[in-house]
Formats: structure tokens, sequence, C-alpha cells
């Protein structure tokens, strides 16, 4: 029987700091094959634009399809090997567009071109640069975004791919941020981050409109939804985002890519992400977009063994990933490898009622009676009454569960199913 008390004290997790790792990141070569995974969320007819066989060049803008919104920015010149359909964690569609990579770079200049009339006109190509999730927020007409918050600090456990940004990129960070107002139209800036780097962000900081805010050093802080909290000061109600209250949320290394960009002229086509090994050992990398992951392990000698387990993310929050040709993408802030002996198991055991899971939830959501909803798919009242929309997906409920019971994975796959029934619900109202 599990004795701890209910009034013990809860587990404190801190982000980790650069300390003592290199400030320049081990840079793995250009590979023989590269893989970009193309999202495929939008519509489009017709034929497909890129071929089997078709040369590219580095920085060349790769749309699948006419009028296709969806494409992928090509970190290498070569030719095009395959196109072929990739699904992704939740029926998430892709299409994965793998090229044989040559050893010298020849640039495409078309993103330079559109930089002459202003960097609103190539806003299409900087929605692809390494650190951006997207930034679709900043077109759609519904939603006015008035506040940028640049996250200088990571959203998961082990990583420091922001702080690195946040000390070595600065004159990239202020082009970068000039220019994000300007496609946004937002009138402030504010660059979240942790208290021992407000004196390197101190340039950026006398930039007009810039406030610098220092961010708890404590898992979860960073979470969007965290900051808007004690950042901003302005929580976000179970049902809403962040865009919804015009506030958006950028990672620093997206900022400095696209200063970068903008100053070089060329979309930076590098990814810097901590990897993780089987120790716990951490060091900094710098790859091309695209390179696959048996690129890394070989880099640093790392033996895959039957039950280890390969994560894209930190602990926390990270998935899974099946096969080493996985490739580094442009949101790869983490590769970690997890020896067999050290996978936690989860389990079909019911919840005890320990309580564990409602004293860590940052959201006070009552995780031990949602949980019982979403065990049998009944998504939409666990929403209406145990606040599955107020979950910050920050991964502590799994973390504490002493059933071993896979919670973050349950929500995760209740917040997509009731996403998709809301969406069909819409469609059938129009």
């Amino acid at each position: 029987m599990f004795k701890r008390s209910f009034f013990a004290k809860k587990p404190r997790f801190e982000y980790e700091s650069l300390g003592n790792l290199p400030m320049e990141p081990e840079r793995i070569p250009i590979p023989e094959r590269v893989t970009l995974l193309v999202k495929s969320t939008s519509g489009g007819e017709g034929a497909l634009s890129l071929k089997k066989g078709d040369r590219v060049k580095t920085g060349q803008k790769l749309n699948l399809c006419p009028g296709c919104e969806d494409y992928a920015i090509s970190s290498v010149t070569g030719t095009i090997a395959s196109i072929s359909p990739y699904i992704g964690d939740f029926g998430q569609s892709y299409t994965a567009v793998t090229i044989d990579a040559e050893p010298e770079d020849e640039f495409d200049d078309t993103f330079a071109t559109l930089l002459g009339d202003g960097v609103e006109a190539a806003k299409d190509y900087l929605a692809g640069v390494p650190g951006a999730s997207s930034l679709d927020q900043f077109s759609d007409p519904e939603k006015h975004i008035d506040t940028v918050v640049i996250c200088g600090v990571e959203k998961d456990l082990f990583m420091t791919t922001n702080q690195y940004v946040m000390k070595t990129r600065i004159g990239f960070m202020e082009k970068g941020i000039s220019a994000l107002k300007k496609m946004s139209g937002a009138h402030k800036a504010v660059i979240a981050l942790p208290e021992e780097l407000i004196n390197d962000a101190g340039r950026i900081g006398g930039a007009s409109g810039v406030e610098l805010r220092p961010i708890d050093t404590s898992y979860p802080s960073s979470l969007p939804k965290m900051m808007m909290k004690d950042v901003v000061g302005k929580p976000v109600a179970a049902g809403q985002s962040c865009e919804d209250m015009g506030i958006c949320f950028v990672s620093a290394e997206a900022v400095a890519s696209i200063g970068q960009a903008v100053m070089e002229e060329r979309i930076p086509v590098t990814k810097v992400f901590t990897f993780i090994n089987k120790d716990l050992s951490r060091t900094l990398v710098e790859a091309r977009v695209g390179t696959p992951l048996a690129d890394i392990f070989n880099a640093f000698d790392v033996s895959l063994f039957d039950k280890d387990r390969i994560i894209s993310g930190g602990p926390m929050t990270g998935a899974a990933v099946y096969s080493v040709d996985y490739p580094i993408c442009t949101g790869t802030d983490a590769v970690m490898v997890q020896d067999g002996e050290d996978v936690p198991m989860v389990s079909d055991t019911a919840c005890i009622n320990c309580g564990e899971c409602v004293r860590i939830c940052p959201a006070k959501v009552p995780v031990n009676m949602l949980i019982r909803f979403l065990e049998v798919r009944e998504y939409e009242d666990a929403a209406e009454l145990y606040d599955l929309d107020s979950c910050v997906e920050c991964g502590l409920c799994s973390f504490v569960c002493v059933s071993k019971i896979p919670i973050f994975q349950y929500i995760k796959l209740a917040k997509y199913e009731l996403g998709r029934i809301r969406s069909e619900e819409e469609a059938s109202d129009v």
C-alpha cells in the first residue's frame, strides 16, 4: 500500500541551465540523405509540384502541390529520392520528402528576392525556420495579436536550446523581434527568461517596446498557459487559447532564426537541440533539419538494444519514435535515449485514489476523477465535469502516478478526439 502522507511535500523539478555545457554545439556533418516532414493540413488540387528525381537547392521552398499552403524548406542541395505519406501521432498526416544530399550547398535566392519588398513579402518562408512550429496565428484575420511573448527558457526538462540562443545570438534576436512585430502587427514584445540570463539579454531589453521578465525555474512554469498567469498576468479560461486573448508565444530560437534569415538573406537550415544519452549526460548539438537520428547516434557511438526507447523531445512531454530514420525537425529541441532497463513501465491498474496527481497538478485539475472518464472515452463529460480543457499538458500527473497509468497520453488522446468531435459538429452546423 502506498503510505506516503497526503500532506507530503510535492516534488519540485528545476529546468536545466547551460551549466558546464560547451557554448559551441557539436556539429553533425551534412548527412547523405535527409527527410523533410511536410504537414498535410490544407487542400490542393492537381499533381504534385515535386517528383522523384527533381534537383533542389538549399533554402528552396518545397510546396507539395499547386495551391497548397503546406511546405518545407530544403536543408540541403540534392535530388529528391522519394515522396511518401507518413502518419504521425494522433493520425496527423505528413508527406515525407527524402533528398539525397550533395556535399556542397547551392543556395536558392528566391527568399532574398522577396525580402527586397520587405519582410512581410517574405513571411511565408519564415514559418519554416528552425524553432518555429507555426506562424499561422499572425495570418488569422479573426485574431489580433497585440503581444508577442518570446520564450527564453525550455518547455521541458534537460533541454537548453533557447538558453543557448539567448546567450549567443543576441544580434539575431534584435533583428528577429523587429521583423516579428512587423509581420504580426503586435505593439509589444516580452522576453520571458531565467533570472541568470537577464544580463545577457540586457541590450535587447533596451530596445523600444521590449520587456524582460524573469520566469521561475521550476517546471512547468515555462508552458504558455502557466506564463499567461504568472508572467503576463492574464489567466486563460478553459476552452480559450492564448491567441484568443491577443497573445502568442514564440521560442527564442525561432526569433533568432528569423533575424538571421533577414540579416543574411538566407533561411537557416540547421537545428540546435540537446542530445540526452542513456546516462543522462547532455550535449548541445547542431544538425541539418532532416538529419536522420541514426546519424546522431553514430556521432555519439550510441548502440541501441531491445527495449531501448528513443524520445523526440524532453522526458515529460516528449514522444517516443520507433525508427532511427526519423528526422530532426524544425521543432526538435531534444533527442533522448533511454536504456531499456530504465524505461518506466505503464499498466492498466486501476487508480487507487492516492491523490498524488491532484496535489502536483499546476492547473488544479481533479485528475483522479478525470482519468476515470478518459479511460472509458467519455471525453465530453470529462471536459464539462472535470476540467479537461484546463490541463496545461505538463505530464507531471503521469510521472507521480503510483498505479503507472499513462495519464498524460490519455489526456492528449482525449483532447485530440474532442477537437475532432467539435470540428465535425461545427461543420454539420454550416
